[in-house]
């Protein structure tokens, strides 16, 4: 087998849910060699979440409004590889290449639009390294969803574990997307199977003031309303064929609300409890789409850390759940390794989505490369 070049790659995150900034630090070829070797998240400050979050449906990257979220959005992240650099010992002459997710705020695939937020050439100069952004449009500009583009990281990890397949890589973001991998070199599925943290963490915030539901525990006090549920669930997306890919905002707590004015008479525990459900509804829906059933789910994301969803789905799916920490992954750092990983082969001008994955027509690469 010919040995690839190694490259040594920061691979930056950062969610619909405005958590903060996932940075990743990796050695890859791109190819079949991954190796994990640092981590760290920088939390958005509440001013900096409050200036990106009215961002969310701008669908023109020109659009004034958006000159301050880029430019706030562009310095948490350039802060989060000064950080994730300090932490590791390493410093920006020892780094080859910066993958930038930049900040989801609009994606209408059907549309022709997906837009992230993010000033790469900005990045590159600060920090001293090359950086590739920009992962989804070329995707989309061929006909594509423009994601999950995770499903090629999620395979190379696990074709080098030797983990029986098929499995499934379930990953619980704002959104809830899944990677069916099965034996064959390019048995590859990929799509987003409904909500993820998002209706949950909104419903807390609007109702509470936290931002998220801590382990489940106020979903696990409150009684589903299968009503509603059975309408949420009653939506085309479910049955629709993948490829398809979802926008954070698909669903929200108002539209929600307009489906049936229950919602704003429910207690904020049966709400939560409801919301958690159609979470769990959805991504169970989601075998319906798959070759064949997996044999593990394994999680990543937040929302593996919601004790009561994971409870919630190992019942629906037969004790078959697990988190991909079990198999020494870091669940909380691999979407942000997944962009070092994607940053690598855009350089080496290799397919970042597949038929298979985004419903491009063949497979294509992607990203734009920024010179430091």
């Amino acid at each position: 087998m010919t040995a690839h070049k190694v490259y040594t790659a920061i691979g930056l995150m950062s969610g619909t849910s405005l958590d903060g900034v996932d940075a990743a630090l990796i050695e890859t070829d791109g190819q079949g060699f991954v190796k994990p070797l640092d981590f760290i998240t920088i939390p958005y400050q509440q001013d900096v979440r409050d200036i990106i979050r009215p961002a969310y449906g701008i669908r023109d990257k020109a659009d004034a409004r958006l000159l301050e979220p880029v430019r706030v959005s562009t310095k948490a992240h350039i802060e989060a590889v000064k950080a994730l650099l300090k932490k590791s010992g390493r410093t920006a002459e020892e780094i080859d290449l910066i993958g930038y997710h930049g900040q989801t705020v609009y994606h209408a695939p059907k549309n022709g639009v997906t837009v992230q937020i993010g000033d790469g050439a900005l990045m590159a100069k600060e920090c001293g390294i090359d950086v590739v952004d920009d992962f989804r449009s070329y995707d989309v500009s061929q006909g594509g969803e423009g994601a999950p583009l995770a499903p090629a990281y999620h395979a190379a990890r696990v074709r080098s574990a030797g983990i029986a397949l098929p499995i499934v890589i379930l990953n619980i973001g704002g959104v809830a997307n899944v990677t069916w991998i099965g034996e064959g070199e390019n048995d590859l599925i990929a799509f987003d199977c409904g909500p993820g943290n998002a209706l949950m963490d909104d419903w807390m915030l609007k109702r509470t003031g936290a931002r998220y539901d801590e382990d489940g525990k106020c979903a696990g006090a409150g009684r589903v309303n299968q009503n509603l549920l059975k309408a949420w669930m009653g939506h085309d997306y479910f049955t629709r064929k993948p490829p398809k890919s979802l926008d954070r905002d698909q669903w929200d707590i108002a539209a929600l609300g307009q489906v049936s004015k229950e919602m704003d008479a429910m207690s904020t525990e049966d709400g939560a409890a409801t919301l958690l459900e159609f979470t769990a509804e959805g991504i169970v829906k989601s075998l319906e789409h798959m070759p064949s059933r997996p044999n593990t789910w394994y999680v990543c994301g937040g929302g593996r850390h919601n004790k009561a969803l994971m409870a919630r789905l190992n019942e629906k799916l037969g004790g078959a759940v697990e988190s991909v920490d079990d198999l020494g992954w870091d669940g909380d750092a691999t979407e942000a390794e997944c962009f070092a990983y994607l940053a690598v082969r855009s350089l080496l001008g290799l397919p970042l989505s597949f038929p298979g994955t985004t419903g491009v027509k063949k497979p294509a690469s992607g990203g734009v490369l920024h010179k430091k």
